[in-house]
């Protein structure tokens, strides 16, 4: 009998497989607006022009963007186990939470819970805002774009990109006036199901520098 083989405990790791998002975009567009289908070139792995109506939501806060998936299960037990003996999905929410630094109109919408663009929109920036709170709110859903980048070592760009391609915001931080801090509008939205696209969430990870880590 052969004396079995240690497994070498360093295969597999890949140090080019610990990624963080240097870099990170918001763009939010009406629930009106098509859907981001397809965000790369098939070819290159470059990003895609964006459907129109998407605007970026512009600099945020360093804390960057947080995502959560708040997980229900529905255990069954049994007399004869300590254990369940079934467990299933209840519910999964997805949310993801970010603060806006500027006053732009695409994050006073979403904090005040207007549409983008059409009626009961913001005007451009530079013309004069009035904003009127309505007896109950409506809180659109928009559609949402979320984009990472980070570098490979030969300097080309990985991306990951998540969309929420229905979503609303469900709660809402404070939005402080001080001397010693820039107004925020920190918002955190939730992703429902697209009745179209069958999801309530959609993630891709390419680019140049995610094609140059393939084997050889």
């Amino acid at each position: 009998m052969t004396t079995p083989t240690p497994p070498d405990l360093d295969a597999g790791f890949r140090t080019d497989l610990i990624r963080k998002q240097l870099v990170q975009a918001i763009y939010a567009a009406d629930y009106t607006a098509a859907a981001v289908t397809a965000p790369f070139d098939s070819a290159t792995g470059a990003l895609l022009a964006l459907p129109a109506g998407y605007v970026p939501v512009g600099y945020t806060t360093d804390d960057g963007l947080t995502f959560t998936s708040d997980l229900s299960m529905a255990d069954t037990t049994s007399s004869q186990s300590t254990e369940p003996t079934r467990s299933d999905v209840e519910s999964e929410v997805l949310t993801g939470g970010y603060a806006p630094q500027e006053t732009n109109a695409a994050t006073v919408s979403m904090y005040k819970g207007l549409p983008l663009s059409g009626a009961g929109a913001l005007p451009a920036i530079g013309e004069a805002w009035a904003m009127t709170r309505p007896a109950v709110p409506k809180l659109p859903y928009y559609r949402l774009l979320f984009i990472g980048m980070d570098y490979a070592d030969n300097g080309s760009e990985i991306y990951i990109v998540k969309h929420y391609p229905k979503a609303r915001v469900t709660s809402k931080d404070d939005s402080q006036w001080a001397r010693s801090s820039e107004t925020q509008w920190p918002v955190t939205v939730q992703a429902y199901r697209d009745p179209v696209l069958k999801t309530a969430e959609r993630e891709w990870i390419d680019g140049p520098g995610w094609r140059s880590l393939a084997t050889p």
